[in-house]
């Protein structure tokens, strides 16, 4: 198998020389570690249970470090086997330095040869903040790593001031993380690294450091020719540019500067990350890259909160976790919360997803939301003590996924619909774009629409869809435009939305929409001073093969505040979803691969296994706390040309047995009938 190499040189030169908002990602799947595709991946992890770290936080329990030292046991790790874990994230660097942690390390060490033992894979957690009171004592220079004040704030760790925030591309600092990392290696000969705290890394009040505004007149410089520089800022001399403050909500982003600096960020900690992979590719091929870049595709602005672009980041990783919430169910006011959107973002960037999945008794949603949605990971149970309490029904879905487990792997999504999340559209302005998108998905998810969330390099290939939605994708520039044009001319459809292709990827407002000649209408007068929308229905319009659907307005059920995240308590139906779908119908010619009678609380996700002549149909009931099961489910889906049906099994964690379900092949598309869903269910259809 050959790895992803990356000569640090030509990341450098890729990252400068880059001309347009975004950086290409292969749509090539990467090459992963051989272990990554053969374990079914289920976690514990104790990052922050050393006791140098729990008495500095405070507010323990008297038997904190009676547990920590349980956790260190044989029989812990005994029990963890038995449970059905497969990879354990220990404690390694905190961020107090390698001198203080020593004593901490050695335990490790001694849990880590025990988690080798049992046959486990070990990951080693790697802190990205620094306890600077025992820190400088080891590296007195590392005072110059850290972060000025920002707005007049010291740049601590949220509530615990003694961790101190750096900027990531000092060199110093740098030097400091391979040292880690070779630890990491060469002592534990770790099978993956958890790079904790992403989010936080790149955020603004990092790169106020002296280093990191020199760093960004550079990108400038190296960015853009000095007319170019004229054309983008108005001059060309970067010499007195500083990054900019701001200290209130941000809507519509047009201070180029803002812009420019965002995407900065974005580079620089791909850069970061970049430098990283290669190091330990280089030690170990076989170890796994992960990072915590926290918020997935929850509703927060990445790119400008937090200097994070996931098509960039994950080109340089294997796995990606996120800490965003959005437990699986249904509110009290109805809506649907779910982590479906980053589960799509982590497929289509060739990721595997960590999720916190254990936890409370009896609540095994999230479990199904994993199988359902991950790739061959189920996800996270709890500490190093899992195994003394994770609940039986839970271990009842962690049995399931090994004895069922090659279903979930080698597996593809199959969906008609793509959805664009276009970088300057979503990183450069806060509001609209994440509104309409955000719920234009929800729609598409409550209608049973298989579909994937893709990044701009992907509509370089957009021959698997039907359907391309540009949901206010409102900056787009003008390869981008002529990459849809293709589409449509090929005979694809497209769903339009508000702003669609009003702004440039710098957001320069052009006459018309830029595919006015496929939307057939014209933009309204004014954009961006307030919220002006076509006075029409949704315009529907035969463009040679394809077809193309403009919808005026996504008309949000909940207003979400000016500036703020569009997250989940925004995220119930619009309320003319009728017409999103409807539209979205039309486009398709109404010919999709599911066709699913369930209510919109039960969500359905096709996939398919090519080499061994399968289809998958996995049903998560979302709203199981309310309705503990749900009846006659009717499934239409459909079938490779030239294949035949020969059985349709179904299997659950929820109940005994593998019952096989009557089934009929017509026109291409397989019917069965789930008779009752409770939490989840696979239907695994064998082709011949």
């Amino acid at each position: 198998m050959r790895y992803r190499t990356w000569a640090l040189p030509a990341v450098l030169l890729l990252v400068f020389l880059v001309s347009s908002c975004s950086i290409a990602v292969s749509e090539e799947p990467k090459p992963r570690p051989a272990w990554l595709h053969e374990t079914p991946i289920v976690m514990v992890s104790n990052h922050d249970s050393m006791p140098i770290f729990r008495r500095r936080v405070g507010a323990n329990t008297t038997w904190q470090e009676d547990d920590y030292e349980k956790e260190h046991t044989e029989e812990a790790i005994r029990k963890l086997k038995d449970l059905g874990v497969t990879v354990v994230i220990t404690h390694f660097y905190k961020g107090f330095g390698l001198a203080a942690e020593r004593e901490h390390q050695k335990k490790a060490l001694e849990l880590a040869a025990l988690v080798k033992k049992y046959g486990m894979k070990l990951g080693v957690y790697v802190g990205s903040t620094i306890a600077y009171e025992t820190f400088l004592a080891e590296k007195p220079e590392a005072e110059s790593w850290f972060a000025p004040d920002y707005l007049g704030k010291p740049v601590f760790y949220d509530s615990q001031p003694w961790r101190k925030r750096v900027y990531f591309m000092h060199p110093g600092y740098r030097e400091y993380m391979r040292r880690v990392l070779r630890i990491a290696e060469e002592e534990f000969h770790a099978d993956l690294i958890h790079f904790d705290n992403t989010s936080m890394q790149a955020e603004p009040s990092i790169f106020q450091h002296p280093l990191a505004i020199e760093d960004f007149r550079e990108f400038l410089r190296a960015k853009y020719t000095p007319a170019e520089l004229e054309k983008r800022l108005g001059f060309s001399d970067m010499r007195f540019v500083l990054p900019p403050r701001y200290d209130r909500p941000l809507g519509p982003i047009n201070d180029p500067l803002f812009q420019e600096w965002a995407d900065f960020r974005c580079v620089q900690l791909t850069r970061y990350y970049a430098e990283m992979e290669e190091l330990l590719r280089a030690q170990n091929p076989q170890v796994a890259v992960e990072t915590n870049p926290h918020s997935g595709i929850s509703g927060r602005n990445t790119v400008w909160e937090q200097g994070l672009d996931y098509p960039r980041l994950l080109a340089h990783l294997d796995a990606v976790w996120t800490e965003e919430g959005d437990p699986a169910g249904v509110t009290e006011d109805g809506i649907l919360v779910s982590r479906i959107r980053t589960f799509k973002m982590a497929s289509t960037l060739h990721n595997t997803l960590f999720v916190a999945s254990g936890g409370e008794s009896g609540n095994v949603l999230q479990m199904a939301e994993s199988l359902a949605f991950n790739r061959q990971c189920i996800g996270d149970l709890g500490g190093v003590l899992a195994g003394y309490d994770t609940a039986e029904d839970q271990r009842r879905y962690v049995q399931f996924f090994h004895k069922n487990f090659e279903h979930y792997r080698d597996v593809d999504n199959i969906a008609d619909v793509a959805v664009l999340h276009s970088f300057a559209s979503m990183g450069f302005n806060n509001d609209r774009p994440a509104v309409s998108t955000m719920l234009f998905e929800q729609a598409l998810i409550q209608s049973h629409i298989p579909f994937d969330i893709i990044f701009d390099d992907n509509l370089k290939n957009l021959s698997k869809y039907r359907v391309l939605v540009l949901a206010d994708q409102e900056c787009l520039d003008d390869a981008q435009m002529d990459l849809i044009r293709k589409f449509v001319a090929d005979g694809g459809a497209i769903v339009a939305t508000e702003y669609t292709s009003v702004f440039t990827n710098w957001r320069e407002r052009r006459r018309d929409f830029g595919l006015k000649d496929l939307f057939h209408v014209s933009a309204p007068a004014s954009v961006g001073d307030g919220e002006h929308f076509l006075d029409t229905g949704p315009v529907r319009t035969q463009v040679g093969r394809g077809r193309v659907t403009y919808i005026p307005e996504i008309k949000p059920a909940i207003q979400k505040p000016f500036g703020a995240r569009m997250t989940s308590e925004y995220w119930k139906l619009p309320v003319n979803w009728r017409d999103v779908v409807d539209s979205v119908r039309w486009a398709a010619r109404d010919s999709f691969a599911l066709s699913v009678n369930a209510p919109d609380s039960v969500v359905a996700e096709p996939m398919e296994r090519r080499k061994e002549k399968e289809l998958l149909l996995h049903l998560v009931n979302y709203n199981v706390a309310r309705k503990p099961s749900v009846s006659n489910i009717s499934v239409k889906l459909r079938v490779p040309k030239n294949t035949s049906v020969t059985k349709v099994t179904l299997l659950s964690p929820d109940r005994a047995g593998a019952p096989t379900l009557p089934h009929q092949l017509e026109a291409g598309m397989v019917t069965f009938t789930v008779p009752t869903l409770a939490t989840y269910d696979l239907a695994v259809i064998q082709l011949e």
